[in-house]
């Protein structure tokens, strides 16, 4: 684990001592090497990357984030960094183009070789956000009737420039996926028996079908590479493992930033700008304060019933905390099984029952306790009113907040954006006018 950081790298390229900074990088892993450019600024991290031997620098442009590829790639210029691009496996290549302006990313394509160019081409024929965008089109396959002298000799020739080789497709002669087979079980195998003998029945993912679902299978199961096939099972390239743990991780980066209302930063907190973090809170703020307006009309409609039973407004914080946070653990819990493929959008019957009955659970705990509380400092009344409130608003928050999840599922909007936000604002609204209603009804007001 290396203790050289950012800042110091920083600090010596200040202080001119360039010889230092490039001494430094070259004795670090391309991995360690990366981490430290991310953390870096614009500025500095060009110089840095200027001060890497050629070789080092492909590597370590590979394992660098695409946002600080695209912006290596701004501060050089295309042929500078044409080499390091060329060595990209054709997803990450197409995950940096989605970073780049139109006109850079047309001359990075073209200084590809026509191989390369190739590759490229089929993943950038997906849409964003399926796995076919980051499966890998460089991959060895077999057939069932090789024996495995023949798999093993195919492997070799042309493993070199494959993603993976320890998971081995079997394809049939016009291509159609039939399983996998395991790189060692074609070693340890006697040389003149078929593939077919070693084939095991595979999992897969549609290239058209969402990343993350497939990559939540991939890391669920621990395969090393799951083929990726087209919609007549055709085989088109391979979700590896490594790939599939950046999928899983970026998601849940951006559904954690969206549960607290914000967009994700593309760049570390302290490069970013001033406007780049504002953009990211302010568009959630502006949904957020308009929605919150239907609260604020729901207190004026029972403006009345306050006046009367003053008491009743020092009880609003508290329900409406509880209906808030009820829907969004709903919320968080049926997103979550939704990128596990636990549950599907078909399911929201049996999700809705199941939250139903958790939500008259909790409520009727917390009920009880709420109404002994008011009932002791207040009167009966109010405890009732206070108990049933708190019954009724954990049914329906948990209800919501279950379902909401598997509606923008089936409308193809992120679940995540229905997370804490929106829930929270539905809660409160519909909690004041459950609160009201029942005072009015057990009160007489």
């Amino acid at each position: 684990m290396t203790t050289l950081t950012a800042k110091a790298l920083q600090s010596a390229i200040d202080d001119g001592r360039l010889a230092f900074v490039g001494r430094e990088l070259s004795q670090l892993a391309p991995q360690d090497a990366a981490a430290i450019l991310d953390a870096m600024d614009e500025g500095d991290r060009t110089i840095a990357f200027r001060l890497l031997a050629k070789d080092d620098a492909v590597q370590v442009f590979d394992d660098l984030s695409s946002t600080a590829q695209a912006a290596l790639i701004s501060s050089l210029g295309t042929a500078e960094v044409a080499d390091a691009f060329d060595h990209l496996d054709p997803d990450d290549r197409a995950e940096l183009l989605d970073e780049l302006p139109a006109n850079v990313a047309k001359a990075l394509i073209r200084s590809l070789s026509p191989a390369e160019r190739e590759t490229t081409a089929v993943v950038l024929g997906f849409r964003r956000g399926s796995v076919g965008r980051r499966m890998s089109p460089e991959f060895v396959h077999v057939f069932p009737d090789d024996d495995c002298r023949t798999a093993i000799e195919r492997i070799k020739a042309r493993g070199r420039h494959a993603e993976t080789i320890y998971t081995v497709p079997v394809v049939d002669h016009q291509r159609r996926l039939i399983g996998v087979a395991s790189l060692r079980d074609l070693l340890l195998s006697d040389p003149d028996t078929d593939v077919a003998e070693h084939t095991k029945a595979p999992i897969f993912a549609y290239a058209a079908e969402p990343a993350e679902s497939a990559a939540q299978r991939c890391i669920d199961r621990s395969i090393m590479a799951m083929p990726v096939v087209d919609n007549e099972d055709r085989l088109l390239g391979v979700l590896t493992l490594d790939d599939a743990a950046e999928v899983v991780e970026a998601a849940r980066d951006e559904d954690e930033a969206r549960a607290g209302a914000r967009e994700m930063l593309k760049t570390p907190y302290l490069q970013a700008s001033t406007f780049a973090i504002t953009r990211a809170r302010v568009v959630w703020l502006f949904v957020l304060a308009i929605s919150a307006i239907l609260t604020v009309n729901v207190l004026e409609i029972f403006e009345g019933t306050l006046e009367q039973k003053v008491a009743l407004a020092l009880f609003i914080p508290l329900l409406t905390g509880i209906g808030g946070n009820t829907g969004s653990q709903a919320a968080t819990t049926v997103t979550r099984a939704l990128a596990t493929d636990e549950v599907t959008t078909s399911d929201v019957v049996r999700v809705a029952g199941k939250e139903m009955s958790v939500g008259v659970t909790m409520g009727a705990a917390l009920g009880v306790v709420g109404f002994l509380v008011a009932g002791l400092v207040y009167d009966i009344g109010i405890g009732t009113v206070i108990g049933l409130t708190i019954l009724s608003v954990c049914t329906v928050a948990a209800t919501v907040g279950g379902i909401m999840p598997l509606v923008a599922r089936s409308i193809h909007v992120d679940p995540a954006v229905f997370s804490t936000p929106f829930i929270s604002t539905f809660c409160d609204a519909t909690g004041l006018i459950i609160y009201f209603s029942i005072a009015k009804a057990v009160l007489q007001i």
